[in-house]
């Protein structure tokens, strides 16, 4: 027991130094990924142990933290979901017209400063085939779509 553990201190000794830069390798996000990184090969089954102590990995899923973040794309007002859900089809009626108090409303929720709304409506109508790509699109579609036609 002594020597395995004086190699896992060797080994996260040894890789330590580029682990923190890199991203989660094949183990995933947690402690393990943290420490060891996206280092190819065998390394991954001691993040993978590391992960395993305590539950830190479902921690940091459940968190947000150790690198367990979700993806950037995703929104994460639960009010601007629940809009969209409720104003469907008011919202594209707006979209596609350019203005409109739902689309206002939408602009509020995504905190579109008052200024610059209407470069945001003239986008939204420019980019309606984009953010309502078919007539089954559902809301996490949509709001995915706003954002990426509002990051270009």
């Amino acid at each position: 027991m002594k020597k395995l553990l004086v190699v896992v201190v060797v080994v996260l000794l040894s890789v330590s130094g580029s682990a923190f830069a890199a991203g989660y390798g094949a183990a995933g996000c947690g402690l393990g990924g943290m420490v060891i990184g996206d280092q190819p090969g065998m390394i991954q089954l001691v993040a993978s142990f590391l992960n395993g102590i305590c539950a830190n990995q479902t921690f940091g899923i459940t968190s947000g933290t150790l690198g367990c973040e979700g993806p950037s794309k995703h929104a994460k007002n639960d009010r601007l979901n629940e809009f969209v859900v409720a104003n469907m089809d008011n919202l594209a009626k707006d979209i596609a017209m350019g203005r409109g108090e739902t689309l206002d409303a939408f602009a509020e929720l995504m905190q579109v400063p008052t200024a610059n709304r209407p470069a945001f409506y003239g986008k939204m109508q420019a980019n309606f085939a984009k953010i309502f790509t078919s007539e089954n699109v559902v809301l996490a579609e949509v709001v995915d779509n706003v954002i990426s036609v509002t990051a270009n």
